[in-house]
């Protein structure tokens, strides 16, 4: 069967508010013709007649004022629907899912998305961190924020810039007894804080010199799952640690922690922020994106500055 569309509904009410098919055909833009043939059309496809029509006026038939007051409500709704929809094409409002590590996630909070709230106050950012990688489309994420070796190839890109390393770190007192180990190995004599991965496996560390690369099975009293808690044990004097640089930046410049092994803890794969190419992005996703290449070019001028 066929089924009326909007056009047909648009030029029913037009009618109504204008009172003549004239001036309704003026407000719409099309010809007198053109809608009195969706009329026309809407009539068969209903087989009722909504208007009498004389050579000098128009008015609903008692059928097309029940049609009127029933179909109005409905066609509000759909009409408002679209104006926020139009509405969200040009300012930044609705909500951004982001699925991250929580690394990552701590790395980006900032600069970016506090950032990008201050900016946008009418955008709700809904930030989820787990240590799964996931795909961010079937899962109704808009976007992802991986490191760059594990983005997916048929995604878009945009690398961050953020200098990032592993650090090795203990409380000072830690070493008021012990000696300090100069290479990975040096570890097994010492107690650590063992990592759980989000699979449940151990997390060997990973450590790298002039391209040899070494793994360490490290031991120790207490096995963490969660960066925060893992950097309470360390400043307790518990044992050694293993963390993101950011994670522990404040408490090396504070003197909290003192660093070691950091000759075989090269910088990292930067971070990316990623997405599915996709049509007509919404204007918050579109600010996103461009406030993502203002950070990611500050931090590569910032690097070069650096250097």
């Amino acid at each position: 069967m066929a089924r009326s569309g909007l056009i047909e509904l648009e030029a029913v009410f037009a009618i109504v508010r204008r009172g003549s098919f004239r001036a309704a055909a003026l407000e719409l833009g099309v010809s007198t013709t053109a809608l009195s043939n969706a009329i026309g059309k809407l009539e068969r496809q209903l087989g009722i007649r909504l208007f009498n029509r004389t050579t000098r006026s128009v008015s609903l038939t008692d059928a097309g004022r029940t049609f009127v007051g029933q179909v109005g409500p409905a066609l509000d709704t759909i009409t408002a629907a679209m104006d926020m929809a139009r509405a969200q094409q040009e300012t930044p409002s609705g909500t951004l899912r982001i699925n991250a590590f929580a690394t990552a996630a701590r790395e980006i909070l900032s600069p970016l998305i506090l950032e990008f709230l201050r900016r946008h106050p009418r955008v709700h950012v809904d930030l989820v961190t787990e240590g799964r990688l996931v795909d961010i489309v079937a899962e109704g994420f808009d976007l992802g924020v991986r490191t760059a070796d594990l983005v997916p190839s048929d995604t878009i890109a945009i690398p961050l810039g953020l200098v990032r390393r592993f650090a090795v770190v203990a409380a000072p007192s830690y070493f008021r007894d012990r000696d300090i180990p100069r290479v990975p190995p040096d570890l097994h004599g010492h107690p650590c804080i063992r990592i759980r991965l989000p699979n449940g496996a151990l997390y060997r560390w990973h450590f790298e010199r002039e391209g040899q690369a070494v793994q360490i099975d490290v031991a120790g009293p207490i096995t963490l799952d969660e960066a925060s808690l893992s950097r309470m044990a360390v400043l307790a004097g518990v044992g050694i640690g293993f963390f993101m640089e950011p994670d522990i930046r404040d408490d090396l410049a504070a003197g909290r922690l003192v660093r070691i092994l950091e000759d075989w803890t090269p910088p990292l794969a930067p971070l990316c922020l990623y997405y599915p190419n996709r049509r007509n992005p919404s204007a918050a996703f579109t600010a996103f994106i461009r406030l993502a290449r203002e950070v990611a070019a500050s931090n590569e001028d910032a690097d070069r500055a650096a250097t």
